[in-house]
């Protein structure tokens, strides 16, 4: 009787640890130009469980030949935070375009100065990382990869960078990034100015098909960064597309609109909409995220990766107000 209540118990706690979902941390992307917290975002920000911000400090491109910063991240005085801030970069593919060898170790040092600059600067409380954001590719990958090899050996830091859906696929033509740490980027599924039903913020079935094989990637640590953002695209009588930022379904409520479906309207009136001179027979699509969404990818995501934290792309009041279920 002892060895069947015994046998009971165990079937009971394994049946528990077999369907307990597990609690990710989380945190957020800062991506705006300048660090500058209102009151929802710093609410939010502060009840997140990871203790770091990962905060774009500046782009570089390579303009007329020569490497350039793109808008350099500027502070408020009003900014306060109690978690470190981790310096975010993000480099165009071009850039490493027919670089030339001395010029990897230049680029990287460069980087690693205005990073110091600036944390310098605003007093920044930061901890062992530096992450790179590069939609590199089979063509640029060996010189990608030295310029992160040079950026760790001159910066001292724990070197990190993003993985986008394309080079988890065709890792044998893309390859892998020599670092220990990866922040797999769960969306951007396809372009949002293709002509397409589907969401091209994150359509669930592309991302899955993109990261089958997931588990088999041979970095040690694979974070997850995941969609909050919204944008309205536009369509004009030519069929061109154009982006508007931060726009959501509740946007559409406007009676110079048709509702074509749930998500889509007709312009029926010229006039200023968003911020920009619209005329009437415009289109506009809106996409955004659902937390029926995200809670998907991440149950898809726990069968492949062991452990990840949640990055969420972005902290912006626009997209964190509502959201809280997704946050617990």
């Amino acid at each position: 009787m002892k060895s069947l209540t015994f046998l009971l118990l165990l079937f009971f706690l394994i049946f528990l640890s077999c369907t307990k979902k597990e609690s990710h941390p989380y945190t957020f992307y800062y991506w705006k130009t300048r660090l500058a917290l209102d009151s929802k975002e710093k609410e939010v920000l502060d009840r997140a469980s990871v203790p770091y911000l990962y905060t774009r400090f500046f782009d570089i491109d390579k303009i007329n030949g020569k490497f350039q910063p793109v808008g350099t991240v500027t502070m408020t005085k009003s900014f306060r935070t109690d978690k470190k801030i981790i310096p975010v970069v993000f480099i165009t593919n071009r850039t490493f375009l027919y670089i030339k060898k001395e010029d990897i170790r230049f680029l990287a040092q460069s980087v690693n100065d205005l990073i110091r600059k600036k944390i310098s600067q605003y007093d920044l409380k930061t901890n062992h990382e530096i992450q790179i954001d590069c939609d590199w590719t089979a063509g640029t990958r060996d010189d990608y990869f030295n310029f992160l090899k040079a950026l760790k050996t001159i910066s001292g830091k724990d070197i990190t960078c993003t993985l986008r859906l394309h080079q988890v696929k065709d890792k044998s033509l893309t390859g892998v990034p020599p670092v220990e740490k990866v922040y797999l980027m769960c969306y951007s599924t396809s372009s949002p100015l293709d002509h397409s039903d589907k969401n091209s913020i994150l359509d669930v079935n592309t991302l899955k098909s993109y990261l089958d094989k997931i588990d088999e990637y041979p970095v040690r640590h694979i974070e997850v960064a995941l969609p909050i953002y919204s944008w309205g695209i536009v369509t004009n009588y030519l069929g061109k597309h154009k982006l508007i930022n931060a726009l959501s379904a509740k946007d559409l409520e406007n009676t110079n609109f048709k509702r074509l479906s749930e998500h889509e309207i007709e312009i029926q009136k010229d006039g200023f909409y968003f911020g920009n001179y619209l005329n009437k027979g415009f289109r506009i699509k809106i996409e955004e995220i659902s937390d029926q969404q995200l809670k998907e990818v991440i149950h898809f995501l726990d069968k492949k990766i062991p452990h990840f934290k949640i990055i969420y792309y972005q902290l912006d009041s626009k997209f964190v107000t509502g959201q809280n279920f997704i946050f617990q």
